[in-house]
C-alpha cells in the first residue's frame, strides 16, 4: 500500500487556502481513516503565497503540472483561461485532476472528460456544485440504481439569501443585495449570480450527473431575480407560497428540460424552507422516489471539504484500496426541450384601471386561447406609484397548468388591451410537468 499521495494546488485563494488548512487540521484523521497520507507537494498561485504554502509554494502553475511525483491536479483556479489550458496539460501528463471550476466543466466538460476517458485518469469536480453538499456523489454513485427523473435545487446561496431577506424582513431587493454584500455573500459585482448564471452552470453540470447529456449553456433558459418585487413576495405569502430561484432539471426518454428562473413553491415544499445562503438539491427517482440533499452552498471551508472528498476517492484507487480504473459512461443525445414546450402553472400581477369591465377583458383573452385560470383577485394601489395610486389596481392572476407558449401568446394580446398599464410579474409556480 501506497504510505503517501502527492497531491499540487493550483490556485490559493479561498478554496484553495481552505485546502491546505483542512489537511494540515485533519492530517491524522484522514490517514487513519483512509491508511494513507496526503501530501501537499507543490502549491501554485500567481500572488506569493508562501505564508500559506510553505516550502511547497511556487509562483509557476507548471511546476505543478509537470512534476513526476505528483499524482492529483487540485485546480481552485476558477475561470475558463488559464483553468482549462492547466487541466488539460496535467491530463496528458496523466494527472487525476479535481476541480472546483463550475464554469470550466459547464462549458468544456465533454472535451476534459473525453481527454481524460484516453489517459485513463480521473476528473472529479464535487465542489464545482453546492460546495459542501455530496449531490455529485448522491447521484453519481448512491443513487447509480436508479433512473434519475428530476433534479431540482437552489444552488445559489447569493439569491436565496436576498429573496429570505425579501421575504421575512421585509426588505426590497436592492437593500437585501446591499446586506449580502456587507456579509460577504454576494460579490461587489453580483451580475453572474443575480441574472442566473452561476446556477445555470451548475444546472448544466447537473443534467450532465443525473441525465448524462452535455446541455450547452446557451440551450439553458436562464432568468434572474432582479425583477422580483416587494408586492410578489407578499401576494405569496397571501396564498401560502415562497418565491425562490431554481435549478430545474427533468429527464425524459429523449428529452431533457434544463431551466433555472424565479419559482413559487408551496411553503409546505422542502425547498421552500431553505432560508439565507443555504443550498439545497430536490431528488425525484423511480425506486428511491423523493429525497433532498441539504447544507452550505458556497464558502472557503464547506468547498474545500467537498474537493478532497474527491482527493481521497482517487487516492483510494492509487494506493490500492478500491479499483483504480476510472469509467466514464458514454454521453446521451437528448434534444433539450425549449422553454415554450414546458407547461406550468403561472401567477401574473398587472397593473389596470380600478374601474368595472377590466378582469372581463382579460379573462376573454385567456378563454379564447383555452387558458384555464384558477384565481384572479384585484389589489388596492399599494406598491404602485404615488402619481398611479386611487387610479389603478393591481390584478394578481393564478393560471392552472398550461403550456409556455400559449400562456406568452396571451400575454402579448393582454399588454396590449387599452385596460392593460403593464405587466408587472409572470412567475412559474411548482415544479410539475
Amino acid at each position: 500500500m501506497v504510505n503517501n499521495v502527492n497531491i499540487g494546488i493550483i490556485g490559493l485563494g479561498t478554496v484553495g487556502s481552505s485546502v491546505i488548512k483542512i489537511l494540515r487540521k485533519n492530517a491524522k484523521d484522514i490517514a487513519l481513516k483512509n491508511g494513507f497520507r496526503i501530501n501537499i507537494k507543490k502549491a501554485s498561485d500567481v500572488r506569493d503565497k508562501r505564508s500559506i504554502a510553505g516550502a511547497a509554494f511556487t509562483k509557476n502553475a507548471y511546476d505543478v503540472i509537470n512534476d513526476p511525483e505528483i499524482s492529483i491536479v487540485v485546480e481552485c483556479v476558477g475561470g475558463v483561461d488559464p483553468a482549462k489550458k492547466y487541466i488539460l496539460k496535467a491530463i496528458k501528463n496523466g494527472k487525476h485532476i479535481v476541480t472546483s471550476n463550475k464554469e470550466l466543466i459547464a462549458k468544456h466538460g465533454k472535451e476534459i472528460f473525453d481527454l481524460a476517458k484516453k489517459q485513463g485518469v480521473y476528473v472529479m469536480y464535487e465542489a464545482s456544485v453546492c460546495g459542501g453538499i455530496p449531490i455529485i456523489q448522491a447521484l453519481r454513485e448512491s443513487l447509480a440504481a436508479n433512473k434519475i427523473l428530476e433534479v431540482s435545487g437552489i444552488v445559489n446561496g447569493t439569491t436565496n439569501y436576498i429573496l429570505t431577506k425579501m421575504t421575512n424582513n421585509g426588505m426590497s431587493f436592492n437593500e437585501a443585495l446591499k446586506q449580502a454584500q456587507q456579509k460577504g455573500f454576494a460579490e461587489s459585482d453580483p451580475k453572474m449570480d443575480i441574472d442566473g448564471s452561476d446556477a445555470a452552470y451548475k444546472a448544466a453540470i447537473l443534467a450532465y450527473t443525473s441525465g448524462g447529456s452535455f446541455v450547452k449553456i446557451s440551450d439553458i433558459y436562464k432568468e434572474g431575480i432582479s425583477k422580483i418585487a416587494p408586492e410578489d413576495i407578499e401576494y405569496a405569502k397571501e396564498i401560502g407560497y415562497v418565491i425562490k430561484l431554481l435549478a430545474i432539471i427533468k429527464i425524459f426518454d429523449r428529452e431533457i428540460e434544463v431551466r433555472v428562473h424565479p419559482t413559487l413553491l408551496e411553503a409546505r415544499h422542502p425547498l421552500a424552507k431553505v432560508s439565507d445562503n443555504f443550498n439545497a438539491v430536490f431528488v425525484k427517482t423511480d425506486a428511491m422516489g423523493e429525497g433532498m440533499f441539504y447544507g452550505q452552498g458556497a464558502g472557503g471551508m464547506p468547498t474545500a471539504s467537498a474537493v478532497l472528498s474527491d482527493v481521497i476517492e482517487i487516492a483510494k484507487g492509487i494506493s490500492g484500496c478500491c479499483a483504480s480504473e476510472p469509467f466514464y459512461p458514454p454521453a446521451k443525445k437528448l434534444k433539450v426541450r425549449d422553454i415554450k414546450e414546458i407547461t406550468s402553472r403561472y401567477y401574473i400581477r398587472l397593473e389596470a384601471p380600478d374601474r368595472p369591465g377590466v378582469l372581463a377583458g382579460i379573462s376573454g383573452v385567456f378563454s379564447k386561447k383555452k387558458i384555464s385560470i384558477q384565481e384572479v383577485v384585484q389589489r388596492g394601489s399599494k406598491g404602485l406609484p404615488a402619481g398611479r395610486q386611487g387610479r389603478n389596481a393591481q390584478i394578481v392572476i393564478i393560471l392552472h397548468e398550461n403550456k409556455e407558449k400559449d400562456v406568452q401568446d396571451a400575454l402579448k394580446v393582454i399588454s396590449k388591451l387599452p385596460v392593460v398599464k403593464k405587466i408587472s410579474s409572470v412567475i412559474r409556480v411548482g415544479i410539475a410537468n
